[in-house]
């Protein structure tokens, strides 16, 4: 399956990593982004463990919870894509 990223929720990581970047040191949020990268890159393999949202009517439409942040994702089944919706 194929990770694709919506530009909200580039958008959305752009604007925490900023914020950490004033809070805290660069190391910090290196260590964040990294740890995230490899979450999202194993989101196909473990799929099957993240939870149904609550905050949609879907089943597609998943959670991953890392750090105090929810990764809203879809699976596109017909396309073969995991989106990456948002995170918040």
């Amino acid at each position: 399956m194929k990770i694709v990223a919506t530009e909200k929720f580039e958008n959305e990581l752009k604007l925490i990593l900023d914020s950490m970047l004033q809070q805290l040191n660069c190391q910090s949020a290196k260590n964040f982004k990294l740890y995230l990268d490899t979450i999202i890159l194993n989101i196909p393999t473990k799929l099957h463990k993240y939870k149904v949202s609550s905050f949609f009517e879907k089943e597609t439409i998943k959670e991953v919870d890392y750090n105090g942040f929810k990764i809203f994702i879809y699976e596109d089944k017909k396309r073969k894509n995991i989106v990456l919706l948002s995170i918040s």
